[in-house]
């Protein structure tokens, strides 16, 4: 159970229903759920054209969140580039509640992840690093930015179990582990030094699980795997539990810490 803040008043609600309770409240007191109420959220996702991305965002703005949504389909953004990351990222306006990095690639084109050591490219291996890792990295660069500084906020990259070196029993997909345990680093680091300036952050890596998109089209065979909408709201629901206690840290889907 949390507090809902309503003008000078405080319900309980579960997180889940944060979103009808606020709209709720607000209706009760004669007000209507509108832009300004306390109780949405200002949300950014980048990857959003994506299958986890997109759904993300419908779930947000299913109950009451406003959400701006980059993409390098829909908008240009391409997050390999840091002119283009600068960009749009520094046009826009305001700050964000949550600022979510929902992209990534296991096949970078065409080259699939390595079964053997033997089958390392050097091109391979900088694209994964330039998509999965420095791009994330170069997102973070904006995130003192980007967050909110008067309440908590929260920054989630997506990673993936595979980039995890204690949990790595099998080896293989050698370039996409090392960029997703590079990345995982990365936003360990950037939380330290967020909450610097910014007291109340939460700066997290976020394993989405096995999810039937495109990307993972050609991989599923042997994993069980989730549509888009339940993964999105599997991991609403471990971004509305968060703490600022939590930040630096590594989850799965399930809000289970996973191994570094």
């Amino acid at each position: 159970m949390i507090g809902v803040c309503h003008g000078d008043k405080l319900y309980p609600c579960i997180r889940k229903w944060e979103g009808f309770f606020c709209a709720l409240f607000s209706a009760l007191e004669g007000g209507l759920f509108s832009a300004t109420s306390p109780c949405m959220k200002q949300v950014l996702i980048i990857g959003a054209s994506g299958g986890v991305g997109a759904a993300l965002a419908a779930a947000y703005e299913g109950r009451g969140d406003t959400v701006t949504r980059l993409s390098r389909s829909v908008d240009g953004f391409d997050i390999t580039d840091e002119r283009s990351v600068d960009h749009h990222l520094t046009a826009l306006n305001g700050r964000f509640d949550v600022v979510l990095v929902a992209t990534g690639a296991l096949e970078i084109a065409g080259a699939a992840p390595e079964k053997t050591i033997k089958s390392i490219s050097q091109k391979a291996m900088l694209d994964q690093f330039a998509l999965n890792a420095v791009g994330p990295a170069l997102v973070l660069r904006h995130a003192g930015d980007l967050l909110r500084r008067d309440a908590p906020c929260v920054f989630a990259v997506f990673s993936a179990r595979v980039g995890s070196i204690g949990d790595n029993r099998i080896g293989g997909w050698i370039s996409y582990r090392s960029a997703k345990a590079a990345v995982n680093q990365i936003v360990h680091t950037a939380a330290i030094e967020l909450t610097r300036s910014h007291k109340s952050s939460i700066c997290v890596a976020l394993h989405p699980g096995t999810v039937k998109t495109a990307f993972t089209a050609k991989y599923l065979a042997r994993h069980p795997a989730v549509a888009p909408a339940e993964a999105a709201e599997n991991l609403l629901a471990v971004i509305d539990g968060l703490t600022p206690a939590d930040t630096g840290q590594f989850f799965d889907w399930a809000g289970k810490p996973v191994p570094w």
